[in-house]
């Protein structure tokens, strides 16, 4: 099973909605409204593991992982930088790269 069948992200004007229904493990559902994003890095992988998203919030010191290869991730990236949670100039250099973290905004440390 692909992560897209069992890993979803939706989204509308004031929150993304994540869920997922991992092959034996337990459902679960969260929603992040789009006011409460304080930064957004991307982890470029490399050819054999997929990239990721990581919204962090004020709600929690840990981000939210969102999977490319998860079904919706690919409009939500565009959504991200739409909203200005991303550099767009950022965001291109992000996608031809390889094993690199790209945070925005840039200034501060990624969080741990």
């Amino acid at each position: 099973m692909d992560l897209g069948d069992w890993y979803v992200v939706e989204f509308d004007d004031e929150r993304i909605s994540l869920w997922g229904r991992p092959p034996g493990g337990e459902p679960w559902a969260v929603e992040v409204r789009w006011a409460d994003i304080i930064r957004v890095c991307f982890q470029a992988q490399d050819l054999y593991r997929t990239d990721e998203i990581h919204l962090f919030t004020r709600q929690r010191p840990q981000s939210y992982l969102i999977p490319t290869d998860a079904r919706g991730a690919a409009e939500l990236w565009g959504e991200i930088v739409r909203h200005g949670l991303f550099d767009a100039d950022l965001a291109i250099q992000a996608a031809m790269a390889t094993d690199e973290l790209f945070c925005w905004p840039p200034e501060q440390e990624p969080p741990g």
